[in-house]
């Protein structure tokens, strides 16, 4: 007899249920790994500034019993997120400097940057944007209207990059009405859409949203964010192998971070796994220094060396690009 068949909606709606189940709770998530009484310094101060979110499949990857795993260090809210630093900003990337419309950030040549919504699936500690004034900033606001018109309004623009938060929390409909949007617009020449959705919630590469990519007017390049090898799994692996199939090409941007991936044999190891999954590495960022994220600060002196030893161990194509964003230069800088 055949199994029955799972409705459409039921399908579609699975990635919903997953987010809205991810864990909340720094004790929760603790307990889930064994490591109640591991002292591990939860702030509940840094969980109400930033919530915790993770979710369970994401949670599943991490190593049991190991309060040193780098995939938990990204997401574990701790004191040292409440010790103020010099150098360290709200705004650590002149996101506010480079406004050019409600939700567009202009900062390189050719490029619009849409903030197309304040909400991710996961929320890393390090993230650039954890102040972000999201509920007056973003590109969504009246129908996308005003982000629309300034990019059409603007011939030297060719390439859109949809950001956030992260642009696939958005249900797959009101991703059609922006880019329906922007279809009439003749100058554009590319698409860019950076997520963490397929690496920390693989279901939402669903058909849906697989038919949106297939129908886009424009190459479209997908830039995932994937800072340890241990944050792929075979789910991962499928999702990024539909999302190939529907044409996209496949990059990884990483940080480098103190306690998840600043070793030689870490970077090696996520380079080539990424690669084993069909994503090639990009960028390896130096951390922004927005407030809350000074504890996973590598020094430049440190980086460099890391990159020499991984440019001699691996194939060029494997080595990314060692850059640091610094506000109100033309492009990344490279170090």
């Amino acid at each position: 007899m055949q199994p029955a068949a799972v409705p459409h909606t039921l399908v579609a709606q699975r990635w919903q249920q997953l987010w809205r189940e991810a864990v909340r709770d720094p004790r929760e998530l603790l307990a889930l790994l064994g490591l109640e009484g591991a002292g591990l310094g939860i702030s509940d101060e840094a969980t109400a500034q930033f919530p915790l979110r993770v979710p369970r499949g994401f949670i599943a990857r991490m190593r049991h019993g190991d309060p040193d795993d780098p995939l938990l260090r990204q997401v574990l809210p701790l004191d040292a997120e409440m010790q103020p630093m010099p150098g360290y900003s709200l705004d650590a990337v002149g996101d506010a400097a480079a406004k050019a419309g409600h939700g567009v950030i202009r900062k390189y040549r050719g490029r619009a940057l849409l903030v197309t919504t304040g909400s991710c699936a996961i929320h890393c500690r390090y993230c650039f944007r954890r102040h972000f004034p999201y509920a007056e900033e973003t590109a969504a606001a009246a129908g996308w209207r005003e982000a629309v018109e300034l990019i059409a309004g603007d011939s030297a623009i060719d390439e859109v990059i949809l950001s956030g938060g992260d642009p696939w929390s958005l249900a797959t409909p009101k991703l059609a009405e922006l880019t329906d949007a922007l279809a009439g617009i003749p100058h554009l020449k590319r698409l860019r859409v950076h997520t963490r959705l397929p690496v920390v919630l693989p279901e939402r590469v669903d058909e849906a949203l697989l038919a949106w990519l297939r129908a886009l007017p424009w190459p479209v390049t997908v830039v995932l964010h994937a800072n340890h090898a241990n944050e792929f799994d075979a789910q991962v692996d499928e999702a990024v192998a539909r999302l190939r199939s529907a044409g996209a090409t496949l990059l990884n941007q990483a940080v480098l971070l103190r306690g998840v991936n600043d070793s030689v044999d870490a970077l090696a190891a996520l380079s080539e796994r990424g690669l084993a999954a069909g994503v090639l590495p990009y960028y390896l960022h130096q951390l922004d220094r927005v407030q809350g994220s000074s504890h996973f600060e590598v020094s430049d002196e440190t980086a460099l060396r890391l990159h020499r030893e991984l440019a001699a161990r691996l194939s060029g194509y494997l080595v990314p690009r060692l850059v640091r964003e610094v506000a109100g230069d033309p492009g990344k800088r490279p170090l």
